[in-house]
């Protein structure tokens, strides 16, 4: 059977053009990565067509990697052949911008003879504001089918169908006028968008008011990862230990039961718990995208960040890593620089998230009595959360510098820090829902596996020899006890080397594993009671401090390193990683041992 033939989709970022891809293609969608490049490409059936849709591009002459390998990308398709046309899309709103990217297209395209038509995009709001375009005049000059169109109200693109199924030949430009003259002659003479634009800008970008909604919006979407997404986690979560009650009861007790229950189902919900935070981050993500806040975000920040080899696009994701670190790496995609990419993916682990709160909350329960406070005022409690919190921040803008300054310069080239502003929009829901459910899905399929293998084997090293409940003579236990002379310099014992080993699948299961190894049940519900147990064991102020030191840096969370193995396509760098921040950890925590203990 033949392959389909090809109309390709090309465009600038905040084009439209994903929505036009969505309205034409429906459900019926693919991602695909072509041979010899690394960019995603999402296709679908359109008609009797495949409609393939290259990620958004500014410029035919990129300057970023990723939008270099777009670029590469769309070439190697021409060069293939067996394509019907190529679909480009236009801002109608910002026609000057967008008309030099398409010309750009359009070159290019004319060298292997193929059709183009340029799709005059967001119509709707040209007629809104009682303005208009000069399509046809525009279409003859170039030589170009030009049609308006609006794949928000879908207005246009019965036009769009029966145009590409005429294949209109075009072999080469037959304009030498420019964008702007182009612009000048067709397009509407007062730009009224860019005036609006600019008026809000004013505010959303003023020192004062700009920096009162940028943290009102900063603090909603930290609301929305860190809080919003836990009853959507507690029901998933609640669902799988349904599940496995349901299907648990129908075997018998003895290894069977115990491997079902506890390997299975608790090895599934070590990942598929993280979904909805996964989810909701990029749903909010696309919203401030498309709504064009984003990009004033980037360079809000720009500045304070460069310092660290990083750009204003770094906020977002460090933000999002104290939710978790898993969707705050996803959250790295829209950096265009690979260099500061790099950078930011590689430093998120030490942004402190919630899954080290529970650690953070027996330490400081077990070393700082309740009711003492700081300069008689706030509580020293309360001092001690902020200061783990900036202590992670200070670590990954430090190693940020590091990394940005040590990456190779042939692999991940720097680009300058380029933002376009677009237009104030109201963004389409329906896209935006499809793009966080192949976020929730890429995470499920592709970081899902290694956690789940890496829980299933941590499990049959804590249930054998002795089976279930013997977790203190368990394979786990040995290792714990093979642990404890290189724990010895933090002053502490195997015990803690065990809840070390087991929070690997998860960093909340330390306080869990030593609830047990202590006779603490409940533990993460009783901290309290589990402090005053490590109290009475022996716990220092030092072993204290540099147990919080060792898990503010290390790199204690398979799903982290999984998720960076995807992210990055390399096995190299998460180990390298893990390594360093790992001896890192110790090294600080040995440091601090030593330093509080004389």
């Amino acid at each position: 059977m033949s392959d389909p033939i090809k109309v390709v989709l090309v465009g600038k970022p905040n084009s439209g053009k994903s929505l036009l891809f969505n309205r034409l293609t429906g459900l019926h969608q693919k991602v695909a990565n072509y041979p010899g490049v690394t960019v995603d490409v999402t296709s679908g059936a359109w008609g009797s067509y495949e409609l393939v849709d290259f990620p958004g591009s500014y410029s035919m002459k990129p300057i970023s990697a990723e939008e270099e390998l777009a670029v590469l990308q769309f070439k190697t398709l021409l060069e293939a052949g067996h394509i019907h046309c190529v679909v480009c899309v236009l801002d109608a709103t910002l026609l000057e911008r967008s008309l030099t990217f398409g010309l750009q297209v359009a070159e290019e395209v004319g060298r292997y003879g193929y059709p183009i038509v340029f799709v005059l995009n967001m119509y709707d709001e040209i007629e809104s504001n009682r303005l208009s375009i000069d399509v046809s005049g525009l279409s003859e000059e170039m030589g170009i089918p030009c049609l308006p169109i609006s794949a928000k109200t879908g207005k246009g693109l019965s036009d769009l169908t029966k145009v590409v199924a005429a294949r209109p030949m075009f072999v080469k430009l037959k304009s030498s006028m420019t964008a702007a003259e182009l612009t000048q002659k067709f397009g509407f003479k007062a730009n009224v968008f860019l005036k609006r634009m600019n008026h809000i800008d004013n505010i959303f970008l003023s020192s004062f008011l700009g920096a009162i909604f940028f943290l009102a919006i900063m603090f909603l979407i930290f609301q929305s990862i860190f809080t919003w997404a836990l009853p959507l986690m507690d029901g998933t979560d609640a669902v799988i230990v349904w599940l496995g009650e349901v299907v648990g009861g129908w075997i018998s007790e003895g290894f069977i039961h115990d491997f079902f229950q506890d390997a299975i189902i608790g090895g599934l919900g070590t990942f598929i718990v993280f979904v909805p935070q996964i989810f909701i981050l990029t749903f909010i993500i696309g919203l401030l995208e498309d709504s064009g806040y984003l990009s004033r975000v980037a360079i809000i920040c720009h500045r304070p960040l460069k310092f660290f080899g990083l750009s204003g696009k770094s906020f977002i994701p460090f933000l999002s890593g104290h939710a978790c670190a898993i969707p705050a790496i996803y959250a790295t995609r829209m950096i265009e620089s690979k260099r500061v990419r790099f950078a930011t993916m590689l430093t998120i682990p030490l942004i402190s998230c919630s899954a080290r709160l529970p650690i953070y909350s027996l330490f400081v329960v077990a070393l700082i009595p309740r009711g003492d406070k700081l300069l008689g005022i706030f509580s020293l409690q309360g001092f001690a959360f902020f200061a783990l919190y900036i202590f992670g921040y200070f670590v990954a803008l430090l190693m940020s510098a590091i990394i940005s300054r040590l990456a190779s310069k042939n692999k991940f080239s720097n680009t300058p820090f380029i933002v376009e502003l677009p237009a104030y929009r109201v963004p389409v829901v329906r896209p935006l829902l499809m793009r966080a459910f192949k976020s929730s899905w890429n995470f499920l399929s592709e970081a899902g596996p290694i956690i789940f293998v890496t829980s299933v084997v941590v499990w049959f090293l804590g249930y054998f020899p002795n089976g279930h409940g013997q977790l203190e003579s368990s394979w786990l236990a040995t290792m714990g006890h093979w642990l404890e002379p290189v724990l010895r310099p933090l002053g502490v014992d195997w015990r803690f080397g065990v809840a070390i080993l087991t929070s690997f699948v998860a960093r909340e299961v330390f306080v869990s594993t030593l609830g047990t190894l202590n006779g603490i049940g409940g533990a993460e519900e009783n901290v309290g009671g589990l402090a005053h147990a490590l109290n009475a064991g022996g716990l220092t102020l030092a072993s204290g401090v540099a147990l919080l030191l060792f898990y503010s840096i290390a790199l204690q969370c398979v799903s982290t390193l999984a998720t960076i193995k995807r992210e990055t396509k390399s096995n190299w760098i998460p180990t390298a990683l893990f390594v360093s921040y790992t001896l890192l950890a110790y090294i600080l925590s040995i440091a601090a041992f030593a330093a509080l203990s004389h």
